[in-house]
């Protein structure tokens, strides 16, 4: 079984980053998905991949895996750019509007 480990970004609907310094388990697909013929829906025989488990650091989430001896793979968090700005530049003289 292969596990993906990583960090999540803030989502839209958050201001502040509460709850970005977690770490994630995901596990990958291991059978196709099939559309169902009645509903129409898209279902799955593998219920692993509902599966996501949260973890306060890599270290512990790496543990969990070579504990179990799952292979995972991690992907390391982005990080956000901040860019100062200041109010008084919406009305400098020479401001490109757009």
């Amino acid at each position: 079984m292969r596990a993906c480990i990583f960090s999540p970004a803030r989502t839209a609907m958050q201001q502040g980053r509460g709850r970005t310094g977690m770490w994630v388990v995901e596990f990958e697909q291991q059978s196709a998905r099939r559309p169902d013929p009645l509903m129409g829906w898209t279902s799955s025989s593998d219920t692993r991949q509902q599966v996501r488990l949260e973890f306060a650091s890599r270290e512990a989430a790496e543990a969990f895996c070579e504990k179990r001896g799952f292979e995972y793979s991690v992907r390391a968090p982005q990080r956000r750019q901040v860019r100062p700005k200041a109010y008084a530049d919406n009305f400098r003289w020479n401001r490109v509007a757009g």
